[in-house]
């Protein structure tokens, strides 16, 4: 008599839907591998199947994948009706200066205050505080210096909200102008 509970008596796709369904978050593939006994590849063709399944009937809900994990979510294109059934207001954008810190700790990961204002040449305190609470930044440490000040680095929130699985996939930095301009020689005599 065999168990019931067997993971090899169950359908491989379906339990995996059900745990990213049932977390309501994202969840390590190997995690999910650990718990099926399968391998961390076999989760990843099974969660392409799965997204192929999806997108042949056109569901509401889709899979992504960020860094090494996977979060059921529903397809951007039903926000509009999301918001509505959720009574839900639309989030405001993040300003120029939100923008721009950002952008220099998602480049230089992981980064202290002090590093963002010298490169914005402002006082950054307001806006990483405001970055933190839309959790697009986290406090990821400290670095040993004297004060030991805060360390920060982007967050899953951060790929989700723009759109990426990686931070690989950030569009490289603009070349700076002394980067671009020949290298000045000394003129022949």
């Amino acid at each position: 008599m065999s168990d019931d509970n067997s993971v090899k008596e169950i359908n491989l796709s379906a339990a995996i839907e059900a745990i990213l369904f049932a977390a309501g978050g994202s969840v390590e593939r190997e995690r999910i591998a650990q718990a099926l006994e399968i391998s961390a590849e076999e989760v990843d063709s099974r969660v392409d199947a799965l997204l192929d399944d999806y997108n042949r009937v056109e569901t509401g809900i889709t899979i992504i994948k960020l860094k090494n994990s996977y979060q059921m979510v529903s397809r951007k294109e039903y926000a509009p009706q999301i918001r509505t059934v959720m009574d839900l207001r639309r989030n405001t954008p993040l300003s120029q200066a939100a923008l721009e810190v950002l952008a220099v700790v998602a480049y230089n990961q992981p980064v202290t205050k002090a590093f963002v204002e010298q490169v914005r040449g402002v006082d950054c305190s307001g806006v990483i505080g405001s970055l933190t609470s839309k959790d697009l930044i986290e406090e990821k440490g400290r670095l040993e210096l004297p004060g030991r000040p805060l360390l920060y680095g982007t967050t899953e929130n951060f790929l989700r909200c723009f759109n990426i699985s990686s931070l690989d996939e950030l569009p490289p930095l603009p070349e700076s102008e002394e980067e671009k301009e020949p290298q000045e020689t000394e003129p022949e005599e």
